[in-house]
């Protein structure tokens, strides 16, 4: 099953991918609990059965510009950072033997076909595809053997990072947390449409490949990540996992190749989908440059 949180007149609603188009899910079904993914989350199989059944309804086209995050109130995204020996090898680093990890925010949740914004304040803005897990039920200290079982999809995001941020302290979070800096979709792929143990993971900027790697080379793969993150904190409903970005990003080549105003970042993840984003300059206006990170701060790139 696949699901999409789609901008109506109505705000954003939770959608069935149906036979040709979306079908509202609260409309059809006559539950207003299924307007939100949030409720259908937390909600027991009854809702999740309804939703199935929507999946025969023909349903509408949407336009692209009309797709909303498809976990558009997420609590938290738990990113894995360096979870490719590539990736560790072209930024300089060695390859980890303990997971390196960080937290985004809500609001730098963005849609998957929206702007992405070129913050004000970085000169080194880089893309990251990478496939996210999405938790259903959750819960704490969770084996690797059971882990799916806490997951009601996956979606494809691209952790869209300001490098000199990132890389002026030792920690990852301003560089990783700016507004609507993570597209996220374009749908919710539910555990049983598809295996995403070995699945090609493509990222093209201005229409060439720059990332191209399966995520069978995850060092920490899908049920180890849930394992993972749930030893130390309790995973909730809607809760998002991005599981690292493999070798081929802007940082890793000589020169650097930074994303630029105009730039069309595709992300796609076979059996889940494909995000498609154009770069836009923040806009500069009330924009403060009390804090401008260079290279001479110690942490050069």
């Amino acid at each position: 099953m696949r699901l999409a949180t789609i901008n109506t007149g109505n705000g954003p609603r939770l959608h069935v991918k149906g036979r040709s188009g979306y079908v509202d899910a609260a409309a059809e079904s006559g539950n207003p609990d299924l307007a939100r993914l949030s409720s259908v989350l937390v909600s027991g199989p009854a809702a999740w059965d309804q939703l199935r059944g929507l999946q025969t309804l023909e349903g509408r086209p949407v336009a692209e510009a009309d797709f909303a995050p498809a976990v558009p109130e997420t609590p938290r995204v738990l990113c894995l950072g360096v979870n490719y020996s590539e990736h560790a090898l072209e930024t300089g680093r060695n390859v980890p033997t303990w997971p390196e990890c960080f937290v985004r925010g809500t609001s730098s949740i963005t849609g998957p076909f929206a702007d992405l914004t070129l913050p004000a304040l970085t000169e080194r803005f880089d893309y990251e595809g990478e496939l996210g897990i999405v938790i259903g039920r959750g819960g704490r200290y969770i084996p690797a053997e059971r882990a799916l079982e806490a997951v009601a999809g996956f979606v494809v995001c691209n952790d869209g990072s300001a490098r000199d941020w990132q890389r002026a302290g030792t920690q990852w979070t301003a560089g990783k947390n700016f507004d609507a800096t993570m597209p996220l979709g374009p749908e919710l792929v539910t555990v049983d449409e598809v295996d995403v143990s070995d699945v090609l993971l493509t990222t093209k900027v201005n229409g060439e490949v720059r990332q191209s790697a399966r995520t069978s080379q995850m060092l920490v793969n899908v049920p180890r990540a849930i394992e993972f993150f749930s030893s130390f904190t309790t995973l909730q409903p809607g809760d998002v996992i991005a599981t690292g970005t493999p070798g081929g990003v802007g940082i890793g080549r000589q020169p650097p190749l930074w994303l630029a105003p105009g730039d069309v970042v595709e992300i796609t993840v076979d059996g889940v989908g494909t995000i498609r984003n154009r770069v836009v300059a923040e806009d500069p206006q009330g924009v403060s440059h009390a804090w401008l990170p260079t290279v001479a701060s110690g942490r050069g790139l």
